[in-house]
């Protein structure tokens, strides 16, 4: 079973004109009606507690964020990464899906879900938020999995076009956790891009890089490293900001290439993890762009999830 995890809050976060709005949630969650993908689509039931994000951030960083949200306005946490009033309920919810996607795959509740939400959450590392991003949600998914009896290895997959420093600092040292991820080289956030442990598999792809020679790169290094670690379960943090036309990225991928990497991640998932996958949204900026290909994505998982009874 497949299963859309979004919730309404996640609008609340926004800064005019900044690229990281609510119109990419709109834009996202607008096409995968309109393409019929959702049709089991369900809020969250609760936000996550500070408690619960102390699973992977110190708790003087997590208090140090939610007090400074402001009451009206905005403020910069850095040069890129803002408040506003209602961010932190937005942030909540958007760790609180990744945490209820991976507790409905673990009680076989679904197989595949994909968690609609902002804001990203992949370069906020263990106590500094930064890109985008508040807290990291699919490190604490991939956390949550952890604490269950049956999970002793897992895979975080990323092919945002941006590199996943915060998630390899969170995992930097913990080899049960393999982290892949394809990103533009010499490119934002400048820092863990060329991380050398094993269990860190880095993919830098120069400017202009199309989609042959992405195709191969993942083949060859993330494929491999896969086959290795066997993982028993595989998130995903789903930037789409790698597309041609995003305003971001130098790289040049398609709309199909996203299919193409979530049929190879569901083949990998079948072969080692009994199909477990929970993705979760992080980059793409061109509305238009990431609605196709977010689409293809989820239409993917959708496709090739079992039906359970």
């Amino acid at each position: 079973m497949f299963k859309i995890l979004t919730h309404k809050a996640c609008l609340q976060h926004q800064l005019a004109d900044h690229p990281e709005r609510p119109a990419r949630l709109h834009a996202v969650l607008d096409r995968l009606r309109s393409d019929g993908i959702i049709t089991g689509t369900e809020d969250v039931i609760s936000p996550v507690t500070a408690e619960l994000l102390c699973l992977v951030h110190p708790a003087h960083f997590v208090e140090q964020v939610i007090a400074a949200e402001p009451e009206t306005g905005t403020i910069r946490l850095d040069a890129d990464t803002y408040l506003s009033n209602g961010s932190i309920k937005a942030a909540f919810m958007a760790a609180a899906a990744n945490i209820q996607a991976t507790q409905l795959v673990l009680e076989n509740a679904a197989e595949r879900v994909f968690c609609a939400v902002r804001p990203p959450g992949h370069h906020a590392e263990r106590a500094e938020a930064m890109g985008f991003c508040l807290f990291n949600n699919i490190a604490l998914a991939a956390e949550t999995a952890l604490q269950h009896p049956s999970i002793n290895r897992i895979a975080i997959l990323d092919f945002d076009v941006h590199h996943c420093n915060g998630t390899v600092d969170i995992f930097k040292d913990r080899p049960e956790v393999l982290v892949c991820s394809s990103f533009q080289e010499e490119f934002y956030p400048y820092r863990y891009m060329a991380f050398s442990n094993e269990h860190i598999v880095s993919v830098p792809l120069a400017s202009g890089t199309k989609s042959q020679h992405f195709r191969r790169a993942i083949e060859s290094q993330w494929v491999p490293a896969i086959e290795k670690h066997k993982p028993d379960f595989i998130f995903v943090s789903a930037g789409f900001d790698a597309h041609a036309d995003d305003p971001l990225g130098g790289l040049l991928l398609s709309r199909d290439d996203y299919r193409w990497i979530t049929e190879l991640i569901i083949d990998l998932a079948k072969q080692y993890a009994k199909g477990r996958i929970v993705s979760t949204l992080e980059g793409g900026y061109n509305t238009e762009a990431l609605a196709d290909c977010a689409a293809e994505h989820a239409s993917a998982l959708q496709s090739y999830a079992t039906i359970k009874s």
